[in-house]
């Protein structure tokens, strides 16, 4: 095990940007930035030893200040969407960032995967971690409350990458963090990810409207195109005359996990059988977003990794999370922070 740092270069605001590599004995490695404490290149060997890295990501450090796909991104202080762009905590309204239609997305324009990040590094037997420390102003966002945090990715020996999320604010607030990162096995730069297979330990789905807000209700996906709870491939339903398909132009859906919260029982395998590479998912968190790229396009000033072309549908989220909009939704799980409770949360990608 061995974490290499590497330059990446200076941010608009002279801030120095790190790569970090964190490396195994079996050739898996992740490199993470601390320009939103991203997951910048995840590099796993196939069935023949061969090393490909599967998420997509930017060339530069200047297109992971705009990342407007959230490549590898960290997520908060609130994942997902927030009807209206508003809460209410404690009986004070707070008004958010409308970013997507009238609705609140991954906490706003500038949320945690846009900002920078403070580093340390921790080699242990078997494990090697980095962490990226940040402190959250109160009103950051529109959220009440300074929220001190860090996201830390350990990969281990086992060919795990462990992502884990802790924080505390002093005054209550909602916090909901995931990471952001794209995923095709084949290859960053291999095309649609649409022939991998998907299972997902799950039998509803949260309902959302037109504009991916849920409203507390769930639908079964036994007998549906959202059904995953066997192996299927992830295109062969993609276009179904299906209004929740239509409404998200593909899947663009939070599922409701069976696990119990049980970080030892898994809750989604990812399939590429041309590699062989197969990946685990692993959370404590009570949803999971299937989101398949469906409005992924070049931005203008940014450049793809390799100076790849990458296509719609050209990936697979696995989005770890808390219900969307459950802030509003009283019969959801909740996302609100009592002060100076701790926050914490862990997901994990292992590839078997």
């Amino acid at each position: 095990m061995s974490i290499k740092q590497e330059a990446f270069g200076m941010t608009k605001d002279n801030q120095e940007v790190t790569i970090y590599k964190i490396m195994n004995n079996k050739g898996m490695e992740a490199h993470v930035i601390n320009e939103g404490a991203a997951l910048m290149s995840l590099i796993v060997p196939d069935k023949n030893n061969i090393k490909e890295d599967v998420v997509l990501g930017f060339e530069d450090l200047k297109s992971y200040e705009i990342n407007g796909p959230s490549f590898g991104a960290t997520i908060g202080r609130n994942a997902n969407r927030i009807k209206d762009a508003k809460v209410v905590i404690e009986g004070v309204t707070y008004e958010l960032d409308k970013n997507d239609g009238n609705n609140n997305l991954h906490g706003g324009k500038e949320g945690y995967g846009r900002v920078y990040y403070t580093a340390s590094v921790k080699e242990e037997a078997g494990q090697d971690t980095v962490t990226f420390h940040r402190v959250s102003p109160n009103m950051e966002q529109g959220f009440p409350g300074t929220f001190t945090y860090q996201v830390s990715y350990t990969v281990t020996d086992d060919n795990e990458l462990i992502i884990r999320y802790e924080g505390i604010s002093d005054q209550t607030t909602i916090v909901n963090m995931t990471n952001h990162s794209y995923f095709n096995l084949k290859g960053h730069k291999s095309g649609s990810a649409m022939d991998h297979k998907l299972r997902i330990h799950a039998s509803k789905i949260t309902e959302s409207d037109e504009e991916s807000i849920c409203d507390g209700s769930y639908l079964e996906v036994a007998g549906t195109p959202m059904d995953f709870r066997e192996y299927k491939v992830i295109g062969k339903d993609i276009e179904a005359d299906y209004k929740p398909l239509k409404d998200a132009s593909g899947y663009d859906h939070n599922y409701v996990l069976e696990n119990g919260g049980d970080l030892t029982v898994k809750v989604a395998d990812l399939v590429d059988e041309t590699s062989g590479r197969h990946m685990e998912v692993y959370t404590d968190a009570k949803g999971m977003q299937l989101y398949t790229a469906n409005f992924l396009v070049p931005e203008e000033g940014c450049t793809f990794k390799e100076h790849a072309s990458y296509p719609v549908r050209g990936a697979v989220c696995l989005e770890t999370q808390a219900f969307p909009n459950a802030c509003n939704i009283p019969s959801f799980p909740s996302t609100i922070l009592q002060a100076d409770e701790k926050y914490q949360t862990t997901t994990i990608y292992k590839f078997v």
